[in-house]
């Protein structure tokens, strides 16, 4: 009540004219007029997300410039150097963080909330958004050392054979009679006494005399994160660490040191004779070293864990979380990997909620919900999404309102959507408990739509505002309105299920208004002329925002797959918004996305454009070593520019990709095989994926290489009446089916038709 009367802010502004500063409510107005009028100009949640992550920019400002000496993380020691393609010029930033290489890869556990992260030269960050763990060699005369962050030939990669582990291996080869020197890390996460821990595996090896460390950091990829005590433990296994976490180390240290900010960083110490086995820093810059000497051509190994807490439920095995998936089988290695790996990311980054990323993106928000929810509906992972669906209820307003953060309208739908997707795949009913739920959504979107009587472009869609942010300013988002109107229908499916017949109809005849609200939106843009594609909202001329509109296609298949308009879309985006063969978002993330390059990949795919194969393959080399795509690649580094280093929305975006190469729910009909590459079938192998969940039942499709052609094969366990099935001429991506007859398992394409 306080804030209604008091005069904020013109006490702000005449402090603000008193010290020369200028009106910052002026500039907001100003910024403002850049966006259509909203009730909500820009969500709480992302202002304050902003301002912690620029406030450690602030501190990264601070920090790193005057201490070029310390060892950085990869990402400040390639975007600080002068030399580097990655190198951004300083002088007008207010604060310093990390555009060039947001890339790292989670160590996680199935339903563990927990997700150690770790960067492209294996610094272990254990703990959420705190300081970091790294591995070093320097040899016994200080001559040479081997840092991985500044090894740009280091490799890395991800190992599922037994869960998920990172190894990264760096070297330091010799030269005019140096050292030859190799390091290796491997980090994961494991289960000890029930309990969570991450686990640093260090091995060493050198030519002659030296010392393999492990270093305490204060910082991560983002940037500074404090440390302000380091103390050793009385037998040398241990490090406590401002007195909220242990770190424990298998074999005693033969030597520690220490230092403090204006020491400097414990690299300067790490050959002093006389060791330091604690120290305070008071800036929170304290940096520790542990050493473990290696014997001239013998190697050094130690191990280090960080518990990571007690849990109270006993985590599934990776064996076991991954039970009954759907597998996918593709003489092609990358493809395998990169599916395989996203089929755990989506894993452990659902222990309860659905999370977006492992740490930048560590939070919930319906949009990436739905899609990645999406992604573990179609390979069989029913179970966490129910898991999850169950804590939406508490996440709705009073008003019906599905707020992950406000000003964004699309939640609603999206939420319905997904509600009967999971229905319909699973042939689960919904919990009775769903009713009022899922009226109260439906109602929702009922009342926030425009009126349809005023004399403008947006009547009858709903209102202005923030929507998908990567779209541009607030504005009235066809992206917005697709998702409503699939949720409408959603809902009209839903309520017949509850046998309620009334609701039913009004949501059907809601969803009909809509469209019809959006077809006479379309046409005034159609009037202007400036281009056949569906842009952003009727405000704007056809740009990058355009990606948006592209759900009307894929997912949510509201349009025909050749509906000229949607095409039209495609080809503008193709022609002026990629690059590297990637889609280039140029509002906000300013980057190659892997999963809105997807989105179009799939609306090509379902038109049986061909090209969508070189946009698969161009995401698929966009990957990180460790099979990973960050939300947005910078185009000359190859690093993250944008997001969490690990975007389980590009995670999902490959899972259903993979999955539409083999099959495709289009209306009552089942398309099989309308993505199988040529050189698959060149190979001669069986190529399998399944079983996969469809709105009929479950379905695993085979496609066998043969002499005289090849051999289409399905099984499938049908809920109810199986559905028509079309089979797509394996080896293209056109209109040539086969309509095989009822009850039929398996077609034929011969030689002379096959390619």
């Amino acid at each position: 009540m306080l804030r209604r009367w008091f005069p904020w802010k013109l006490i702000i502004r005449r402090a603000a004219h008193r010290h020369g500063f200028i009106d910052p409510f002026a500039i907001l107005a100003r910024a403002h007029r850049f966006a259509q009028p909203s009730e909500v100009m820009e969500p709480i949640e992302l202002l304050r997300a902003g301002v912690i992550f620029h406030a450690r920019g602030l501190i990264n400002t601070r920090a790193i410039q005057h201490n070029l000496d310390w060892v950085w993380p990869y990402w400040v020691e390639r975007q600080f150097n002068p030399r580097d393609v990655s190198f951004i010029p300083r002088a007008f930033s207010i604060t310093h963080v990390n555009l060039t290489h947001r890339n790292w890869t989670a160590v996680g556990l199935p339903d563990i909330e927990a997700t150690p992260i770790v960067d492209p030269r294996g610094l272990l960050t254990a703990l959420d958004d705190k300081w970091s763990l790294d591995a070093w060699i320097v040899t016994d005369d200080g001559a040479q050392i081997l840092i991985p962050c500044r090894d740009k030939d280091a490799e890395q990669e991800l190992l599922l054979e037994d869960g998920l582990c990172v190894r990264t291996r760096s070297s330091l080869p010799p030269t005019d009679g140096g050292a030859d020197l190799h390091l290796e890390t491997l980090a994961d996460m494991v289960m000890e006494e029930g309990n969570p821990v991450c686990r640093l595996r260090v091995t060493g090896r050198a030519d002659r005399k030296a010392w393999l460390v492990v270093s305490l950091r204060p910082y991560n990829p983002e940037g500074v994160s404090f440390v302000h005590v380091v103390t050793m433990g009385a037998d040398r296994r241990s490090w406590d660490v401002d007195g909220e976490a242990r770190i424990e180390f298998e074999t005693p240290m033969e030597r520690m040191h220490c230092s403090t900010y204006r020491e400097g960083d414990v690299r300067s110490r790490l050959l002093q004779e006389n060791e330091q086995t604690e120290c305070a820093c008071e800036i929170g810059m304290a940096t520790a070293a542990a050493m473990y000497e290696i014997e001239p051509g013998a190697a050094s190994s130690v191990t280090v864990r960080v518990p990571l807490g007690e849990v109270t439920q006993t985590a599934p095995t990776w064996a076991s979380a991954l039970d009954g998936v759907a597998e996918l089988r593709v003489p092609d290695e990358r493809y395998q990997f990169l599916y395989d790996a996203a089929l755990r990311t989506l894993t452990i980054l659902s222990p309860h909620d659905v999370y977006p990323g492992p740490y930048t993106y560590k939070r919930f928000w319906f949009r990436d919900a739905a899609i990645i929810m999406h992604a573990m509906l179609g390979v069989g992972l029913a179970d966490r999404v129910e898991r999850s669906l169950k804590r939406f209820p508490a996440r709705q307003t009073t008003g019906g309102y599905f707020r992950s953060q406000e000003g964004e309208w699309d939640s609603n739908g999206q939420v319905l959507w997904i509600l009967e997707r999971y229905r319909q795949m699973t042939g689960r009913p919904l919990d009775d408990s769903w009713r009022s739920p899922v009226k109260r959504a439906a109602r929702w979107i009922e009342r926030k739509r425009v009126s349809e009587k005023i004399d403008a472009p947006h009547a009858g869609l709903l209102p202005a505002g923030f929507s998908a942010e990567h779209l541009g300013p607030n504005d009235f988002y066809y992206w917005d309105d697709f998702w409503s109107i699939a949720g409408l229908e959603a809902a009209a499916a839903l309520a017949e299920s509850f046998d309620e017949m009334d609701e039913t109809q009004r949501c059907r005849d809601e969803a009909k208004s809509l469209a019809k609200a959006v077809e006479r939106s379309l046409e005034h843009v159609k009037r202007r002329g400036d281009y056949a594609g569906v842009p952003a909202s009727p405000h704007r001329r056809m740009d990058a925002g355009a990606i948006g509109s592209i759900v009307c296609g894929y997912p949510l298949q509201l349009w025909d797959a050749h509906d000229p308009r949607l095409l039209a879309t495609i080809e503008f985006l193709v022609d002026h918004c990629f690059v590297n063969g990637g889609f280039f978002q140029d509002m906000i993330h300013s980057g190659i996305n892997p999963y809105l390059t997807i989105h179009v990949a799939q609306v090509m795919l379902r038109a049986g454009d061909e090209r969508a194969f070189e946009l698969i393959d161009a995401t698929a080399r966009n990957a990180s070593p460790t099979g990973q795509w960050p939300e947005a690649i910078h185009p000359h580094t190859h690093g993250g520019c944008m997001g969490d280093g690990q975007h389980a929305w590009a995670a999902a975006e490959w899972v259903l990709m993979m999955r539409a190469l083999f099959l495709r729910e289009e209306g009552d009909t089942l398309v099989l095989t309308p993505g199988i590459r040529r050189e698959w079938l060149d190979r001669g192998e069986e190529l399998r994926f399944g079983p996969s969940p469809t709105s009929w039942g479950d379905v695993l499709v085979r496609v066998k290489p043969e002499e005289e052609g090849v051999r289409v094969e399905w099984e499938a366990t049908w809920r109810r009446a199986a559905p028509t099935i079309v089979v797509r001429t394996p080896g293209e991506c056109g209109e040539d089916s086969i309509t095989p007859e009822p009850g039929q398992s398996a077609v034929l394409f011969r030689r002379e038709t096959a390619v």
